[in-house]
């Protein structure tokens, strides 16, 4: 993909489901007794897994995404699959379906893609053997394929020692079907889509603070019309900041306070962000994100604030290339395990571009000022794909993405959106 000519961003746009909640909403689906409906999941490839995976334990799953009609039997209805359970580069399926298996009485096997047999899968293997369940997997369930033949499950109180969503969500799916209480501690805020969706589908959960309990119980059949992807989102929040004379309103977007931290690293960067909530979905507000272009200073991103910002620091950064001054990115060690060393799959794409950048163990010191064009490589990262082309599309000059296809796997509507809001100039 070819981008550059800095054309203004003006409109309004949706972005593509939520592929947090989208994943979820498939979970629960299959585990209520009924037939639930479910509108604009996400269409990349992540959410397609999830969907091939409920299909092959029994769930059934008819439509598309503009219209997704499951019929669940109940967790006593899933069945043994026939083969193995192909989670391609998604990690949030395979974590969170292991917990969902975790406590079926057969044997299932969870693989996917080079990638993501490589990132680390320990993490929710060990806690879910703390609740009696029976989990394989290379180097002693470090990296997958995992290998789970159910058993009898038992409630456990759960220390996390990363704060991780999709950690916690296959805890708390184990834990439905576990005797006694369920709980979990994080160390750290971290997305809570499970906890506010299972609570108001009537799932017996209840969150205080960074702990959340669970017991034995099922969810019921529902209707959602997903919110948008913020994490899509900020890649336009980004892009309309540093395009001179945009002015863009997000519309339907998830507003879960866990997710827009990064209109708070935005904002204290002098970005024009506006939040405005118009409904609820399922627990989670939703509304719009109004921005117009502005001129940047460099941050600190750090502490806490990194467990909720994780999946936007790529573009985060593309915001302090352009920014006046240093921005430090710190505490950021789980950017190495994601779909790319993110450290220094974003250190390249800006060094590409001409920003001034170091690298350490856990994050990134970016000297802003003003990038010049050049050509970036995604690494199949699609993060850094679209990181990518919100840097280049806000330079004069041609910038080449190599690989813009990995944005397919969260966003493949992108360039097109892009296309539409700059009038055909992008």
């Amino acid at each position: 993909m070819v981008v550059g000519g800095a054309a203004p961003l003006r409109g309004r746009l949706r972005v593509p489901g939520d592929k947090s909640i989208s994943h979820r909403a498939l979970l629960f689906a299959a585990l209520a007794d009924g037939r639930s409906t479910v509108r604009g999941l996400a269409g990349g490839d992540d959410v397609r897994r999830t969907l091939g995976v409920l299909d092959r334990l029994g769930a059934d799953c008819t439509g598309a995404s503009d219209a997704m009609e499951v019929t669940g039997r109940g967790a006593e209805g899933l069945r043994e699959p026939d083969d193995v359970l192909d989670c391609g580069n998604s990690g949030t399926t395979m974590r969170t379906t292991a917990g969902l298996l975790a406590g079926r009485p057969f044997l299932s096997v969870l693989n996917g893609d080079a990638s993501l047999r490589a990132r680390p899968m320990r993490r929710v293997v060990a806690p879910l053997r703390e609740l009696g369940a029976q989990v394989d997997g290379r180097d002693d369930g470090e990296h997958a394929p995992l290998v789970l033949r159910g058993g009898d499950l038992r409630g456990a109180s759960l220390r996390l020692a990363v704060a991780s969503a999709q950690v916690k969500t296959a805890i708390l799916l184990a834990g439905l079907a576990a005797g006694g209480v369920t709980e979990v501690v994080s160390p750290a805020p971290s997305r809570d889509h499970t906890e506010r969706m299972l609570a108001a589908l009537g799932a017996p959960v209840e969150q205080a603070g960074a702990t959340v309990r669970v017991r034995a119980g099922a969810p019921r059949a529902f209707e959602l019309t997903v919110p948008g992807d913020p994490s899509s989102a900020a890649f336009w929040c980004v892009a309309a900041t540093i395009t001179p004379g945009s002015e863009l309103t997000v519309e339907g977007v998830g507003l879960n306070p866990t997710r827009t931290g990064f209109v708070d690293v935005l904002r204290r960067m002098h970005a024009d962000v506006e939040i405005v909530q118009t409904g609820e979905e399922l627990g989670e507000p939703v509304g719009e994100l109004r921005v117009r272009s502005a001129a940047l200073a460099g941050t600190t991103i750090a502490g806490d604030e990194i467990a909720n910002v994780q999946d936007e620091i790529p573009v985060l950064a593309v915001a302090a290339a352009f920014a006046d001054g240093v921005t430090e990115i710190t505490d950021a060690a789980e950017l190495r395990v994601k779909e790319s060393d993110r450290v220094e799959t974003v250190a390249a794409l800006l060094g590409a571009l001409g920003v001034g950048v170091e690298t350490s163990a856990d994050g990134l010191v970016v000297r802003g000022g003003r990038p010049v064009p050049g050509r970036v490589a995604s690494r199949g990262d699609h993060r850094i794909a679209l990181a990518g082309a919100v840097a280049g599309h806000a330079l004069d000059g041609a910038t080449e993405v190599e690989g813009f296809e990995a944005a397919a796997v969260s966003y493949p509507e992108f360039a097109s959106d892009l296309a539409e809001l700059t009038g055909g100039r992008a």
